[in-house]
């Protein structure tokens, strides 16, 4: 169990090149006070079991960070995974961070700074595909909407307007947004979402009272949406919030979910009216 503010939640399966990639992220990051978790389910040998993803641990361990590597197998789910990688923590914020996400440096920093200061359950940096960048599309920059103040609970469900802000993490369209919005040096801007996908930053109490990934067991194996789900009754909750600019940059790799026949948020009703 961590004695740290912050953990980092690394679920991993058949990516050693990515992982450490993500590890070498973490190990530039200025914040002090954070320890990693990763959980490996990869077919052969564990991911993090290279000469290069070893010397990234061994970074993080003599800066100061504790690296707890484990695997958990037999596979039983993306839910099952996260619930797993959450028994591991009793840390006051816990960020699940996939395993093909680099952050910039001071980016947890910024994530910690804003989920002080907005007091709500969860923040995120939505993962940013720099292969778009030249891609400009304004028409999913329209439900872009600010915070201001902090963030209030909301109930979001795929029949609800709020639903379509998911189309503001497409591509690059978080880079487009923060050029968009001048941000410079450590400002930073809180926005409405539905959802954020492979960098958010959870008040792990707010994520255990809203029941955390506990659904798992009501799910198939072969699921997907996992991580909206628990989004979702957390901002039903306590509230949430993406933050601008992004420092999570999506490495772009194939992914690892082959079938995503059932999502986790049509499979159990997100939040009950």
């Amino acid at each position: 169990m961590s004695e740290h503010e912050l953990d980092v939640l690394i679920p991993t399966r058949n990516r050693p090149v990515e992982l450490v990639t993500t590890l070498a992220g973490l190990a530039a990051q200025d914040y002090p006070d954070f320890g990693v978790v990763v959980s490996d389910q990869s077919d052969g040998e564990p991911g993090y079991d290279t000469p290069s993803a070893q010397t990234m641990v061994r970074v993080l361990r003599r800066t100061g960070h504790p690296v707890r590597l484990g695997r958990n197998l037999p596979l039983r789910g993306l839910a099952q995974q996260r619930a797993h990688l959450l028994a591991q923590s009793n840390a006051r914020y816990v960020l699940y961070l996939d395993d093909d996400v680099w952050l910039e440096p001071g980016t947890l920093s910024r994530l910690h700074a804003a989920i002080e200061k907005l007091g709500c359950g969860l923040v995120g940096n939505a993962v940013q595909g720099l292969s778009y960048v030249d891609d400009y599309r304004p028409q999913e920059l329209t439900p872009f909407e600010e915070w201001t103040g902090r963030p209030e609970p909301e109930r979001i469900t795929p029949d609800d307007p709020a639903w379509q802000r998911w189309t503001l993490h497409n591509a690059a369209n978080p880079t487009h947004l923060a050029d968009d919005l001048g941000l410079r040096g450590g400002d930073w801007v809180a926005y409405k979402i539905a959802w954020i996908g492979g960098c958010v930053l959870f008040d792990r109490s707010a994520l255990v009272h809203a029941g955390g990934f506990g659904f798992w067991s009501e799910l198939p194996a072969e699921h997907c949406g996992e991580d909206v789900l628990a989004q979702l009754r957390v901002l039903a909750e306590r509230g949430g919030a993406g933050i601008l600019p992004s420092g999570a940059f999506h490495l772009e790799a194939p992914t690892t979910v082959a079938r995503r026949d059932v999502e986790a948020f049509d499979a159990i009703p997100p939040v009950p009216r």
